[in-house]
């Protein structure tokens, strides 16, 4: 399969067509492999419309959703970003020229994409998703769906810092904006999605009698 082929046409065909103009990303999604991001029998899936699989119970998030989301936290270089289960958002902020850490909570995930995003200079860490991993944040960036926002997440921003995160509760969620303010934070909806759900990020049953 000729995967350089696949990532412009990725671009051409899923980037551009849905409102993705910055520059900086879309020429950062024509040079990430996403392809090794990918479990090695889905690599074929990766430039597909479709959610390619990482491991058992993980997949990447779709490359119009994923682009959208990351032109949501307006991107530069040298922004220290913290990559929530989000190894293709890794690699493609740290190709813009961002200083990236990739926080996975499912060591065979890790297995999977470590390899690539060690070569872009990612930093990576294994521990649980509602707690992050350092502080003081430019940018966070979620790949894959939540029920319910951490407040962690929020708490790991620095002031002016964005977290971009889809928050689905049903079959169409909406990806969301928040901005850490000097005291609170703003929030607005971007644009609708359908990513899967995180693994432990569902709704927790209410009881009932």
């Amino acid at each position: 399969m000729d995967f350089h082929a696949a990532r412009q046409n990725m671009v051409e065909s899923q980037i551009r067509t849905n409102d993705v103009t910055d520059m900086a990303l879309q020429l950062a999604m024509r040079h990430v492999a996403r392809e090794r991001l990918c479990a090695p029998s889905q690599a074929f899936a990766a430039y597909a419309e479709v959610e390619a699989q990482i491991a058992p119970g993980r997949v990447l998030m779709r490359p119009r959703d994923i682009s959208k989301l990351l032109q949501a936290v307006e991107p530069k270089a040298g922004d220290k970003v913290l990559a929530i289960a989000a190894p293709y958002a890794a690699a493609v902020l740290a190709t813009i020229g961002a200083k990236v850490t990739l926080q996975e909570g499912d060591p065979r995930t890790m297995a999977v994409v470590e390899p690539y995003l060690k070569d872009l200079g990612v930093a990576t860490a294994v521990a649980d998703l509602k707690v992050p991993v350092g502080a003081a944040y430019d940018a966070i960036v979620v790949e894959g769906a939540v029920a319910e926002l951490p407040a962690a997440w929020l708490k790991a921003l620095k002031p002016g810092g964005r977290l971009a995160v889809v928050l689905k509760d049903g079959p169409v969620g909406r990806a969301r904006l928040y901005i850490r303010l000097e005291s609170g934070f703003s929030e607005r909806d971007v644009f609708d999605s359908a990513p899967s759900t995180l693994p432990g990020f569902e709704r927790s049953p209410s009881f009932e009698f």
